[in-house]
Order: structure tokens, then sequence, then C-alpha cells
């Protein structure tokens, strides 16, 4: 499972929804999970985006699939970063560079 930075900024849409029903984010939580995709950690923001969620997601496809389909339902825009951790990222650099 590799591991995900998701930003998220509601909508106006979103917006209202929230203020309507702040239980919805605990929801959509068990939305994701539906779809294979695990929250880790998820952080609401005061700045330029309104949520933070750290995730885990078998493959980049579904991480890009749960994007897609939470943008689609109009409340949200997502930017969503893979995660390395730094381990991963020590051992690629110390290996050998390729011949080619």
């Amino acid at each position: 499972m590799s591991v995900y930075l998701m930003l998220t900024t509601l909508t106006d849409e979103g917006r209202k929804a929230i203020q309507e029903e702040p239980e919805r984010l605990r929801e959509l939580n068990k939305e994701v999970e539906f779809m294979g995709v695990k929250t880790l950690v998820q952080y609401a923001l005061l700045g330029q985006y309104d949520f933070v969620n750290i995730i885990e997601a078998p493959s980049n496809e579904a991480a890009a699939r749960l994007a897609i389909r939470l943008s689609a339902k109009g409340t949200t825009q997502t930017l969503t970063l893979a995660a390395i951790p730094i381990e991963d990222l020590i051992a690629v650099l110390k290996q050998k560079e390729s011949p080619w």
C-alpha cells in the first residue's frame, strides 16, 4: 500500500452540505474505505485548503479514482500527492547509478 497526501477544498455546495450536516465528514470516510482506500489521518485546515487527509491506497490508479470520484460529486476539489517514506528515498539515492 502506498501513502498519499490529499488536500481538499470545499466548493460552495460542499460548504453548505458540511454546515447543514457536519457528520457527513465521517460518512465520507466510510465511502472512501469502500473504494479500497484507508484514511490514516484527517485534519481540518485554515488557509488555502479546507482539509488534509493522509490516505493509504493500493496504487496510484486507486488514489486517482478516489480523487476523481470525490471531485465529481461537486462538493470538493482535491490535490493528491504521492508520499515517499524518507528511508525508501535514502535507499534509492544510495543505489549505484544505472550505466545508461
